[in-house]
């Protein structure tokens, strides 16, 4: 292959977006192959490149002591698209970087259909590619099609692996009874575009609390009998199932009141549900770990026993969908390729990372090892003191092995990343907070000297970004 054959990447979301554009900046041609509108999947709402599916936060942006905000920062190094879209379009959202979903997808398509080295095709592949298209990344997420997910796995011989993921409902700002709900974020943290005051919050005192409980646990859920063993995510349960779990399961997760006060008692409540701006126009407000698999005849019912929401009208109600992963630790090598064939790589959540940013890293990875390839050079691997790099070493080779199924989606964290040489000091959290500004301190410096200094890179995925 030559520098003017294209890179071929299946599927247009996160990752695959982020593929394309980290290719098309060594100036090697791209082909984006993206299914929709030709067929769409049971979450997809549009044909929009790098739709979110689920919520619209890409979760914490705290590069110093949170392992999410240091990966959006070694990202940003990296000229991400994402991530470049991600701020031009950030919606006030506490010390969390949340977008406006819609412009967000439209910011990133926009950008890929005007990169003239980027060829967009919309069509569905339903097989594995063939030879003669040379290097290739699957970036099709966890709801890649069935076809091709038969295809993949008649090569690797593994048996699909699956989890349940869930959606949170969507409520129009102005249904919410403001008489009762109050905005404040927790502990009046100031973030992004915010102001200390970025969510609404709806309280409970103990006998609404335990209504709400006992109706999450009677109403008619959603099933799937040919999924009956697929497990959860752990970090997207349906809310239902978290109370199945005990009953201050949500007093003590997404329900939690501590940093609120409620301004009309001076108190705080007994449990509080938090609504997160989803659009820019503040007109959406998105329920935060309402993530639910409740029947949709009910749903509306049983959130409307949350004082402030019980006239609440709603954009979008909760669901669930079963997302689909690969054994990665077996199949792939250390720079994304699977192992049965060599030119193909995988990127995104397929590949068992959880998560926005998880799925766009890894697919700004893969995008890099290609374009390293093409251009003759060793892929370039971050260093595993990086979240970028203890990222891929997660899903590539970090994980030990405990038998069938062992092998689950995985968020970036700091337990990934390999310990300090020496002792932070301190005691209790303070030593906590002090080993992982060590971690961030010591990330930025190593994936800085990984990349080479660039500064104009990121300047130029800014301005396609708006």
């Amino acid at each position: 292959m030559t520098n003017d054959d294209p890179i071929h990447i299946i599927g247009g979301g996160l990752a695959g977006s982020e593929a394309a554009w980290q290719i098309s900046r060594a100036g090697l041609p791209v082909i984006l192959h993206e299914m929709r509108p030709v067929r769409m999947t049971q979450a997809h709402q549009g044909d929009a490149l790098a739709e979110l599916v689920c919520s619209n936060s890409f979760r914490s942006d705290d590069w110093e002591f949170n392992a999410v905000g240091l990966i959006h920062a070694e990202m940003r190094r990296a000229n991400s698209l994402i991530m470049a879209c991600a701020d031009a379009h950030k919606v006030p959202a506490g010390s969390a970087l949340a977008v406006d979903r819609d412009s967000f997808s439209a910011a990133v398509t926009t950008a890929i259909e005007a990169e003239p080295l980027i060829t967009l095709v919309r069509e569905e592949i339903t097989s594995l590619p063939p030879p003669n298209w040379g290097s290739t990344i699957i970036a099709t997420g966890p709801l890649t099609s069935d076809p091709l997910a038969q295809a993949v796995q008649s090569i690797t011989g593994e048996e699909e692996l699956s989890f349940f993921d869930a959606i949170a409902p969507i409520v129009h700002r102005d249904s919410i009874d403001f008489d009762i709900a109050w905005l404040q974020s927790r502990w009046d943290k100031v973030g992004p575009e915010g102001d200390g005051a970025d969510y609404i919050n709806c309280p409970m005192d103990k006998d609404q609390y335990e209504a709400l409980v006992d109706a999450l646990l009677a109403g008619e859920k959603t099933s799937f009998k040919d999924w009956e063993k697929t497990p959860y995510f752990e970090g997207c349960l349906p809310i239902e199932v978290m109370a199945e779990r005990g009953r201050e399961t949500l007093r003590f997760g997404p329900l939690k009141p501590v940093g609120l006060t409620d301004p009309r008692t001076g108190k705080r409540p007994w449990a509080v549900v938090q609504l997160r701006q989803d659009n820019a126009l503040g007109t959406l407000f998105n329920m935060v770990g309402f993530q639910t698999k409740l029947k949709h005849g009910v749903q509306s019912d049983v959130i409307r026993l949350i004082p402030g929401l019980q006239n609440a009208q709603f954009a979008r109600l909760g669901g669930i969908h079963r997302n689909t992963f690969l054994n990665a630790p077996k199949l792939l090598d250390a720079s994304l390729r699977l192992k049965a064939r060599s030119d193909i790589r995988f990127a995104g959540q397929i590949t068992g990372c959880e998560g926005y940013v998880e799925s766009a890293a890894i697919g700004l990875l893969a995008g890099r090892f290609a374009r390293d390839e093409r251009l003759g050079q060793a892929p370039s691997l971050p260093p595993v003191t990086t979240a970028l790099g203890a990222l891929l070493n997660h899903v590539t080779a970090g994980h030990v092995g405990g038998g069938k199924g062992s092998f689950q989606p995985m968020n970036i964290n700091f337990g990934l990343f390999p310990d300090l040489a020496g002792d932070v000091g301190g005691k209790g959290k303070q030593r906590g907070r002090l080993r992982k500004k060590a971690l961030a301190d010591r990330a930025l410096l190593d994936v800085s000297n990984w990349l080479g200094a660039n500064p104009d890179r990121q300047d130029q995925a800014a301005r396609h970004a708006r």
